[in-house]
């Protein structure tokens, strides 16, 4: 036994009959480049701990990098429920080849396209729609995740430059970026974000070794000793913490459609094996514990489902709040990280085999129930916009 190709996606709720046709065929593209090109390679680039060669060039190829960037800044212009679609199919193939389009998307060409100039949206956003440039986001720090309010990365204006000092940690594609994102405070104590290239003086991105998350994607570090910054990299703007978090929301929304991606896998390889592996002299789908799991998996991707749809819809039309982003990330992911850990037990030993998705879409989700907003930050949030009263701190 092995992986099973998917032959359809599962749709309870003929949630299909909602989408334009260019929403199927965008879903189906995606889909048949994921089955050809990510599938027969992603198990043996987690087992090894490497990324997929020239995986950002292929992403770039399929349209997957800044979706709803418009045309004239060298993306396709599409829709947020398109970009949702694309993130669900990539995840379905595994978290690392959504984590590297939906960074460089939400993290890198969001904030350069919302807050940058027309020089920089110009210079960097058709070559990073291409993959030609790979980017990075550096908000998280060594001492501060949760809380970037209490960020330590600082600058200082210098006349004809700004001097950055600090360091950025758990940065996906830091190791391969060409170009990050980064966060600091300036001395007047406001959060501003800038563009560094790789080269510049005193900027080092050192790797993440030893992940059990992940594998198949480059994590490290973004280290800023003494490094010039030129004044036109500044993004002028916006100011504060709207900047960053902004671009969490954009990209909370993708992972809340990707995860429905990965918890399909693991669902449509738990029903096909369900069928073919037999014991006590019939298959075990035919038992009603495997049944139970089986309903279960599939009302909580169809809830998932519905509520992805209505958030791309409020996102089309601007309405919808970061409180309802952080709603659909945090109960989508607990989905998909459930439906992979009991879909794993299904296939009993055979679980723990690369030959199937179960066990690395466990541990990728591991890191997705943790970034971007922890699980219980986000319950915070919506405790928030419930009461009123801020329960942080």
């Amino acid at each position: 036994m092995s992986y099973y190709p998917l032959t359809s996606i599962p749709d309870y709720y003929s949630i299909d009959t909602l989408l334009t046709e260019e929403h199927k065929l965008i879903r189906e593209s995606v889909r048949s480049w994921v089955e050809s090109f990510v599938m027969p390679k992603i198990d043996q680039a987690a087992q090894d701990h490497t990324d997929i060669p020239g995986l950002m060039k292929e992403l770039g190829n399929i349209g997957a990098l800044g979706p709803y960037i418009p045309e004239e800044y060298g993306g396709p212009g599409l829709d947020q429920i398109s970009y949702g679609l694309i993130m669900q199919e990539l995840e379905r193939g595994d978290s690392a080849v959504r984590s590297a389009a939906s960074v460089q998307s939400s993290l890198v060409m969001f904030p350069i396209f919302e807050f940058g100039s027309e020089e920089q949206k110009h210079k960097y956003l058709p070559k990073l729609a291409s993959g030609d440039l790979i980017g990075c986001f550096g908000l998280t720090e060594p001492n501060h995740g949760s809380d970037p309010s209490s960020m330590e990365s600082k600058f200082t204006d210098q006349g004809d430059h700004y001097l950055l000092n600090g360091a950025k940690m758990w940065i996906t594609n830091s190791p391969i970026a060409d170009i990050a994102v980064v966060w600091a405070k300036g001395e007047d104590g406001k959060v501003r974000g800038m563009i560094l290239e790789r080269g510049m003086e005193g900027f080092t991105t050192p790797t993440t070794h030893n992940k059990w998350s992940l594998r198949a994607s480059k994590t490290g570090e973004l280290v800023f000793n003494n490094v010039k910054v030129p004044k036109e990299n500044l993004l002028p703007n916006v100011e504060g913490l709207k900047g960053p978090l902004s671009c969490l929301n954009s990209a909370r929304y993708g992972i809340s459609w990707g995860v429905i991606g990965a918890a399909i896998d693991c669902y449509c390889t738990g029903v096909q094996y369900s069928k073919e592996r037999k014991q006590f002299g019939k298959p075990i789908g035919g038992f009603q514990l495997q049944q139970k799991k089986l309903a279960e998996f599939l009302t909580e991707i169809t809830k998932s489902q519905l509520l992805c749809y209505q958030l791309g819809n409020l996102k089309n039309e601007n309405k919808a709040s970061p409180a309802q982003i952080s709603m659909a990330k945090r109960n989508n992911v607990k989905m998909a990280i459930e439906i992979a850990r009991e879909s794993r037990q299904m296939l009993g030993g055979m679980g723990i085999m690369g030959e199937f998705p179960m066990m690395r879409h466990a541990a990728n989700l591991e890191s997705v129930i943790t970034y971007e907003g922890t699980h219980d930050i986000h319950l915070l949030i919506t405790g928030m916009d419930i009461t009123g009263i801020n329960a942080f701190g």
